[in-house]
């Protein structure tokens, strides 16, 4: 399956070499640890050289705009694999409601939840959403986030789920960044479909897929597969059409309980399975033959006080890709940074320095089917980066609420801390 092509995902930068930097590249196979003195040349927005600067060609500094990056660290630009950023007003009385004791079904069986979300989205049109929606964004932006995943799923109607995916594909006009979209119509049955999963499907989810599709507002197609939301089997039917329409697949799986959406996403070829608290090692292995990213969101984790943690040990075991989001939603993971993600990861579900930092590079690019054009630092990839003021990548992870970002490049053009430069 195939999505949008972003191969000729240039910009119009003429050649730069940033020297007196210390690179990780973070490249499968790639040697461990720092490139001390290093060097990396781009050329149009893409990566002519990266390495130490003594292996450079002499040739590639000809005529180049030259950097001294004063010895800070070089990182490949962060991805945010899975998020919900787009969406109307706010579930903070959700939260309170948590305090005192409500669970996540709770919450959901009395009319909250996802759904609660979909009046306050339904009142805005596109520029309304966009509005609401940029400072979540450059938030993320302002942390080295190259990439966003943004999904649909608080509309619920054919066309309140479109525009809340017109709504992102602005959000990457307006501002240097690249975002992807997923269709995610299967998030949650509306009120007037109550206890008639199966009519939702037929009448929204998928011909508004079609539309949506038609309308090139669609990268991906997901759902979420869950007790309160969709069974296997109807996810099944979305991805019979995501399928015939050569667009891939991701799940929400095994959040909260294991009803096998993560065996099912593997049997699809999905990009990635999300949440998978409750996966089974039988299932860990088939995500990894399957090559589907296991993308893990410890905000959601955080937010809901979860105790079923996600099995780290069988997923490594079973040599699966494992990648770190936000998970950034109105209402269980209200988290606008990767940073944090991190730490979360480290800490909650005992991932290493390592694990993470590829997490939001490398392994997210890939559970975005990106992992050609950025997520390391590579000869042939899209300039995607941010220099630290930092000695060691373990701050990075390390810290809670301090962002020490020098600066962000994206397609070689670079962009000093703010977001919308």
């Amino acid at each position: 399956m195939a999505g949008r092509d972003f191969s000729q995902d240039t910009s119009g930068a003429g050649r730069t070499l940033w020297q007196n930097v210390r690179i990780a590249t973070l490249a499968d196979g790639a040697a461990p640890g720092i490139i001390e003195n290093g060097a990396l040349v781009a050329e149009n927005g893409r990566i002519l050289f990266v390495g130490p600067a003594h292996t450079m060609p002499a040739e590639l500094a000809e005529n180049a705009e030259t950097v001294d990056c004063g010895g800070r660290l070089m990182l490949p630009a962060f991805v945010d694999c899975h998020t919900h950023l787009v969406y109307g007003g706010n579930r903070a009385m959700e939260f309170e409601m948590r305090l005192e004791g409500a669970t996540y079904e709770d919450i959901a069986r009395a009319g909250g939840g996802i759904v609660s979300s979909v009046s306050a989205t339904n009142a805005l049109g596109v520029d309304e959403l966009v509005e609401q929606a940029l400072p979540r964004l450059d938030t993320l932006l302002a942390e080295g986030v190259s990439t966003v995943e943004i999904k649909s799923g608080y509309a619920l109607t054919i066309e309140g789920e479109m525009n809340m995916l017109r709504a992102a594909r602005k959000l990457g006009e307006i501002r240097p960044v690249r975002i992807l979209t997923s269709w995610l119509a299967a998030h949650a049955t509306p009120p007037a479909y109550k206890g008639r999963n199966g009519d939702y499907i037929t009448d929204i989810v998928l011909p508004g897929l079609e539309a949506a599709h038609a309308e090139g507002l669609v990268d991906a197609v997901d759902g979420f597969c869950e007790g309160i939301a969709f069974s296997p089997e109807e996810i099944a039917r979305v991805f019979d059409r995501a399928n015939a329409l050569g667009l891939p697949v991701k799940l929400h799986a095994e959040q909260l309980s294991d009803l096998g959406g993560a065996r099912l996403a593997a049997s699809y070829g999905a990009l990635s399975a999300d949440h998978l608290e409750y996966l089974s090692a039988k299932d860990a292995q088939a995500l990894a033959d399957a090559g589907t990213v296991a993308v893990l969101l410890p905000g959601a984790f955080y937010t809901l006080r979860e105790k079923q943690l996600p099995p780290i040990a069988a997923l490594r075991k079973a040599g699966a890709h494992i990648a770190l989001a936000t998970d950034s939603n109105p209402g269980t993971s209200p988290l606008t940074s990767l940073l944090m993600t991190m730490n979360m990861g480290a800490t909650l579900f005992g991932l290493t320095v390592e694990e993470c930092l590829a997490g939001v590079t490398r392994e997210a690019a890939r559970a975005l089917g990106l992992q050609a054009q950025t997520g390391t630092l590579e000869a042939g990839k899209s300039a995607d980066f941010s220099l630290w003021d930092i000695e060691r990548p373990a701050e990075l992870v390390y810290r809670m609420g301090f962002n020490p970002l020098h600066q962000r490049v994206w397609k070689g053009q670079t962009i000093i801390r703010g977001a919308s430069a």
